[in-house]
């Protein structure tokens, strides 16, 4: 048997995946609690992953049946870009900041700055620099917290810290890191220059974890956390990742072609790539992967958080906007939506407000505002695709995951809008599955087994043909349409 552990913003999941029937057995899921303020604190004490994971743990084996003696090895998916800093025993210094924390926009920009301005900036590091990626977490708890900041010993992600706790190793592996803002993403080494920025009187050497590649073990578990965990005491922990990593994994995104999007609050979007991007406008995060090629990257701030908000407004609930999807037509009757409720990351506004277009008499019903949002928050993750296809890729196909792709109805509007089939995976977990199936490949290497990551997937990543949807010609007309005026209100107002 193999886990398969997502410790995310929300929770902790974990699935166990046996091997000898090629089925997921058990599943189980344990939430964390979160620490905010209005200035963007967005924050968890690292303890918190620990007790989800032993509750997700125990439940997915109740679930199962089984005893956890022939676990084999672990794989571990972690949010990305958070920042956890441990002192020389170990202990957390600060909470962990996570990928949507906001208060070190002004060090973000300082940095940036300090390397010679944006351009200068993905010139040397091959990703444009976002305030919720690690780096300016760590220069503003040196400027807000010098005298924690002074005892770092190390310095690490939500999944290492994971890794840590399991073994002992100070490990990381290339596609986490690729977030962080200090690691070239051609060359996959960290960078100096932008460390000494970053981190000002620590050094590369001493306080990051070293680096591996993704099929590589970080370590064995350690005695006393197997037996706390009634696992064997030779199991092997793989390199894990970040979650889009592990979820491209989990979705079988590992070579072209295939394209996992996921409609949750926010919208991602990604793809694989033999070689990073050459994009020169920084709005693709040309992200290492987790199965030692590039993830090409977006995300986008308004999906079902959009729809969430709208339906909250008009008293409407999922079956009643099924509905109005199902009895409005493709363009909302000329009603346009920019649904940027919370700014948006891609293109680049984060302080933009939603606004809607085109209402007439005849047009401004319920119904139609409800389709316009929903096409609206599809067109932001369109927009994505839209650069991904200026850099060379072609999908063939979109494997669509989060809470928007139950919906029948919106996995039609996806195909019709992207002019691409779509398909669901089974199981939806993609990031949990995604860490079992790079476990299983870091087991079969240590082993000398000869199984690539593809066969893995092969076995493992199997497709809901229930959901399965193809781009009906004539939507996709009216949908291009309708896409071509989101874009001249966007050129119009805010200027991309």
């Amino acid at each position: 048997m193999f886990l398969g552990v997502d410790c995310g913003t929300q929770g902790t999941k974990v699935v166990i995946c046996d091997s000898r029937t090629n089925k997921v057995i058990g599943s189980g899921y344990g939430e964390h609690d979160i620490i905010s303020n209005d200035k963007g604190r967005r924050e968890q004490h690292v303890e918190w992953w620990i007790t989800a994971f032993i509750e997700a743990l125990d439940q997915a084996k109740r679930e199962a049946g089984v005893e956890l003696s022939e676990v084999k090895a672990i794989g571990v998916s972690g949010q990305q870009h958070g920042m956890v800093v441990l002192d020389n025993k170990d202990k957390s210094l600060y909470p962990a900041k996570l990928w949507c924390d906001t208060e070190s926009s002004k060090e973000n920009a300082d940095i940036i700055q300090a390397l010679g301005g944006a351009e200068a900036f993905m010139n040397k590091v091959g990703v444009q620099l976002q305030t919720g990626y690690t780096a300016s977490k760590i220069l503003w708890l040196q400027r807000h917290q010098p005298d924690l900041f002074a005892n770092i010993d190390k310095i690490m992600l939500p999944h290492d810290y994971l890794n840590y706790w399991l073994t002992g190793e100070f490990v990381t592996e290339f596609g986490d890191a690729s977030g962080t803002g200090y690691m070239n993403v051609s060359t996959r080494q960290y960078d100096s220059e932008v460390f000494a920025v970053v981190a000002p009187g620590l050094d590369v050497n001493r306080h990051l974890p070293r680096l591996i590649n993704a099929e590589e073990k970080v370590g064995i578990i350690k005695p006393d956390i197997a037996q706390q965990l009634c696992l064997s005491k030779d199991v092997i922990i793989s390199s894990g990742g970040g979650d889009n990593m592990m979820g491209a994994i989990g979705t079988g995104n590992i070579e072209p072609g295939i394209v996992t999007m996921s409609l949750g609050t926010s919208g991602t979007l990604y793809a694989y790539s033999d070689k990073p991007m050459s994009n020169d406008n920084g709005m693709i995060a040309s992200f290492c992967s987790s199965s030692n090629g590039w993830l090409p990257l977006i995300c986008t701030m308004n999906v079902t958080a959009s729809t969430t908000l709208m339906q909250k407004l008009f008293s409407v609930n999922i079956k009643q906007f099924t509905e109005m999807l199902a009895t409005t037509d493709p363009g909302a009757g000329g009603v346009t939506l920019l649904p940027f409720f919370n700014g948006e990351r891609i293109p680049p506004l984060p302080e933009a407000t939603a606004s809607i277009y085109g209402l007439t008499n005849d047009n401004l019903t319920k119904a139609n505002v409800m389709r316009a949002t929903a096409e609206a928050a599809t067109f932001t993750v369109r927009y994505g695709l839209d650069l991904f296809r200026e850099q060379g890729i072609k999908p063939t196909q979109i494997r669509l995951i989060g809470g928007g792709s139950k919906n029948p109805l919106w996995r039609q509007l996806v195909a019709d809008t992207m002019n691409i089939p779509v398909i669901c995976p089974i199981e939806h977990e993609a990031a949990a599955l995604g860490g079992a199936i790079q476990a299983m490949w870091a087991y079969s290497k240590q082993h000398d087994v000869n199984i690539s990551l593809k066969s893995l997937c092969d076995i493992w990543v199997t497709l809901d043909e229930e959901t399965a949807v193809q781009p009906i010609e004539s939507n996709v007309e009216l949908y291009e349409h309708s896409y071509q005026s989101y874009k001249y209100y966007l050129q119009l107002i805010h200027g991309y």
